[in-house]
């Protein structure tokens, strides 16, 4: 079976680090889904109006460049993974995980449909919320998500719900802060709440950095505060 790229996201993240764990964890992120020239047709969309959330399947472009620079083999994969949400040292199955180090390089996420724009020169376009994907990242398939079935509130999350609440505070100047163009301030201080740091880093005179929506934002964490110093212009 061959998957074809049918479209592709545009996000403000060109790099994975600071990217949300999961889809919909900030409806603030968005994208713009880009369909490629032979699947760029209106009626390819019609009907989908009526639906308010996708299930976007698509592919860890990121894993499949480090393979091809021979960081890893491109059929290599591990029956075991440290998820960095269990600390990077608690090795579990990586079919009960979402890693991107499987069989197949696929990943799947859950996104809110902002609107559908029918004008401009690449549409039809699909704008989405919720997003964890960088730019750029290839798109094999949509569909439309059904409550119906797709909901199941009695579900259990497994490990994957351990250390949910362990949200930091963000300590943005407003100097800096005023650099971030307004639309674009409440989705990076969600961002920086969530930690993007690996779980299993504790230094706190490690400095980190991340690009988004044309910034590079810098940052240090202490205790449960996230401290931005700096923010760079790309």
């Amino acid at each position: 079976m061959e998957l074809k790229t049918i479209a592709k996201i545009y996000t403000d993240f060109p790099a994975k680090f600071g990217l949300p764990r999961q889809s919909g964890i900030i409806d603030d992120l968005s994208g713009t889904i880009v369909f490629e020239p032979v699947y760029r047709n209106p009626d390819a969309l019609r009907g989908l109006e009526g639906y308010s959330h996708l299930w976007i399947l698509w592919g860890f472009s990121e894993n499949f460049a480090s393979a091809k620079n021979d960081t890893v083999a491109p059929d290599r994969w591990s029956p075991m993974v440290r998820p960095p949400r269990l600390g990077g040292n608690r090795r579990v199955g990586v079919f009960s995980t979402r890693s991107p180090n499987r069989p197949n390089k696929i990943g799947l996420s859950c996104v809110r449909i902002r609107s559908i724009e029918y004008d401009g020169e690449q549409a039809p376009t699909i704008r989405v919320a919720g997003i964890d994907m960088m730019d750029g990242t290839p798109i094999y398939d949509i569909k439309p998500y059904l409550p119906y079935v797709d909901s199941h509130p009695e579900a259990t999350g497994g490990f994957a719900e351990e250390h949910l609440e362990d949200n930091l505070d963000v300590e943005f100047p407003d100097d800096l802060l005023c650099m971030i163009p307004v639309e674009k301030r409440n989705a990076l201080l969600k961002v920086l709440e969530q930690d993007p740091r690996p779980s299993y880093h504790h230094d706190e005179k490690r400095e980190y950095g991340f690009e988004f929506a044309g910034f590079e934002v810098k940052f240090t964490v202490s205790g449960n505060k996230a401290i931005v110093y700096n923010i760079i212009k790309i």
